[in-house]
């Protein structure tokens, strides 16, 4: 047999009612352990449950993106913007009415001025009026 030293002796053979402190001690541990075993299981139980809310909102998610997507092919149809261009009044725009580079400065809406806090804002300027480009400009 192994020689035990005394002091270690003595701790494995004191008694509390008949019960050695070791087992005392082990049986505390024990109970410890189940205790954070339940604690870690509820834990794992609530972020289970949250996964399972989050996946399922990104499924929501996901077939609302297809039906926008589905909603915007069908109201960026071209034969539907165009019968609804007409329907207003809108057309093509002629040819000729298309502007060239050298004529883009006489068009340009002037630069906004700096507005002072306490001053009222000024009246913008109407447009400068189209410049009709010379047929051969337009065929570069």
């Amino acid at each position: 047999m192994i020689a035990v030293p005394v002091p270690v002796k003595r701790l494995f053979d004191w008694k509390v009612r008949g019960v050695r402190c070791v087992e005392i001690i082990g049986v505390v541990c024990v109970a410890a352990l189940v205790f954070s075993v339940y604690i870690a299981k509820a834990a794992a139980a609530r972020e289970s449950a949250e996964i399972s809310r989050i996946e399922s909102e990104i499924r929501e998610n996901r077939q609302r993106v297809r039906l926008l997507r589905a909603e915007a092919t069908r109201l960026e149809q071209p034969a539907r913007l165009e019968a609804l261009s007409r329907g207003i009044g809108l057309g093509p725009v002629d040819v000729r009415r298309q502007a060239v580079e050298t004529g883009l400065p006489a068009i340009a809406p002037p630069p906004a001025a700096a507005v002072s806090p306490g001053a009222a804002p000024a009246a913008v300027a109407p447009a400068a009026p189209f410049v009709e480009p010379n047929a051969e400009e337009s065929l570069h």
